[in-house]
């Protein structure tokens, strides 16, 4: 056999093997990093930063203004007074959402003291922006900009969000320039963020990373597509901890078209006040749902009365959609728009009724008024209770016990109790007595419902 075709195959091998050691020419395989990054390189364009120079009041010291302190401190009469107010900077960021007219979306609490706003986009172009129209209370701003070749992000459907979606947050945190963190959503319909602020919520958590200066930025789905506008954070320390909140994109825009349209937001009001449906409260009225909105309060006047709505309602849907909670009901009726029809679904005892209605104006803080829910406690201890006297207005009126005195910090005041109602029902069984009263209380260990009449009005409280 010839030596050369005998070992041929060995040397040939042996050749590729070395071929492919360290250091030999061969070029290595390239491979696709896996990530986001081509997703990044559509969006980011989108997202900006915004520079706000404004001023805030300073308190000045009302000593200064005392002519024997200024003699005592030599400070010449003729001294000019300090200014009461000092110029602010601060940055944030926000997101294009229509290139050919230039609306730019972002947090009402970037912009709210500003006197000048301007805009920084991915090029470096900086153009200044007006303020088109903002809101306190779901914490979104509109700005306009005139610019050539911009790019806008496009929209998802945050109704369709889930928990576990991979999310990314794009903005300018502590000012340092645009960057992306990624995670997921961690909750969706969140609320009670800032109990304080009357606010309008139903935020998107999620741990990827939101810092300072990331107000008014992009969250984005891996799709590219802008789920939500970044909002909040919880932060101890000062920084994150993986607990960020962000703007659901339908709700901003829903804020959008009115700020457009009105340079303002004109929420609707149903008129009633209202408290969350709890499992205590349904084993109270003996109902077989599990979500909803308690009616406590009718205000007069309002659409819910003219609608046929009570004290003692729950309601469960608006215009086919679901309402889990009374926060639900409250942000749904407050997006709407003055003089919106609107069908509301809801229960009463044991039937499921449909009314319809026409959602009224209100302002801001008639809204919060309306919507405040009532405090209630688990007995009627510190509630002196009579048969109506003879001589009482709403004698031979209507059948009840009246409440004469409440104990200041008593557990009937703590459920919102008040001297002069009439307590009519209990557990939706009618009351004409103490007596009768003070049997459902020896039957009820647990939540109690109430129906009361209040300066004509009837009312509904929980008693817990």
């Amino acid at each position: 056999m010839n030596m050369t075709k005998r070992y041929l195959p060995g040397l040939l091998a042996a050749v590729l093997v070395v071929g492919g050691l360290p250091g030999s020419n061969a070029q290595p395989v390239e491979t696709e990093r896996p990530g986001v990054s081509g997703m990044l390189q559509e969006v980011t364009p989108a997202v900006v930063n915004i520079a706000v120079t404004g001023s805030v009041e300073v308190q000045q010291n009302p000593l200064l203004n005392d002519p024997f302190f200024r003699r005592f401190f030599d400070i010449p009469e003729n001294a000019q007074p300090m200014p009461r107010s000092r110029p602010t900077q601060s940055v944030g960021s926000g997101v294009i959402i229509d290139a050919e007219k230039g609306y730019v979306l972002t947090n009402h609490h970037v912009v709210s003291d500003a006197d000048e706003i301007s805009i920084t986009l991915q090029d470096k172009r900086r153009i200044e922006a007006k303020l088109i129209g903002s809101d306190a209370g779901t914490d979104i701003a509109l700005l306009q900009v005139e610019a050539t070749n911009l790019k806008a992000i496009p929209l998802s459907d945050s109704d369709t969000l889930h928990v576990g979606d991979f999310v990314a947050a794009i903005g300018n945190p502590f000012g340092i320039g645009q960057t992306v963190t990624t995670g997921i959503v961690s909750a969706i319909s969140r609320s009670g963020v800032s109990p304080a602020s009357g606010g309008y919520e139903d935020f998107i958590q999620t741990d990827a990373s939101i810092n300072p200066g990331n107000s008014g930025g992009a969250l984005v789905d891996y799709n590219g597509r802008l789920v939500g506008i970044n909002s909040a954070i919880i932060a101890p320390a000062g920084g994150n901890v993986g607990i960020g909140f962000a703007v659901p994109i339908n709700m901003a825009m829903a804020i959008v078209d009115q700020l457009v349209e009105f340079g303002e937001v004109r929420r609707g009001m149903l008129g009633v006040m209202i408290t969350d449906l709890t499992p205590d409260v349904v084993e109270a009225l003996d109902m077989d749902i599990a979500a909803g909105a308690v009616v406590s309060a009718v205000n007069p006047g309002s659409p819910a009365e003219a609608a046929g709505i009570e004290a003692g309602d729950v309601i469960v849907g608006v215009n086919g959609q679901s309402i889990v909670s009374d926060t639900d009901l409250r942000n749904t009726i407050g997006l709407m728009r003055e003089g919106s029809d609107v069908e509301i679904e809801l229960i009463r005892g044991s039937r499921r009724m449909t009314v319809d209605a026409t959602i009224g104006s209100s302002s801001t803080e008639e809204v919060a008024a309306a919507t405040e829910e009532v405090e209630a406690s688990n007995a009627l201890s510190g509630a002196q209770l009579a048969a109506i006297p003879p001589n009482h207005p709403s004698s031979g009126k209507v059948e009840g016990v009246l409440v004469t005195q409440v104990a200041p910090g008593s557990r009937a005041e703590a459920n919102g109790l008040q001297a002069g109602d009439i307590i009519t029902g209990v557990n939706r069984k009618p009351v004409e007595s103490v007596a009768d009263v003070n049997e459902v209380l020896g039957a009820e260990s647990g939540t109690l419902a109430l129906d009361i009449l209040r300066e004509g009005n009837e009312q509904f409280l929980i008693v817990r």
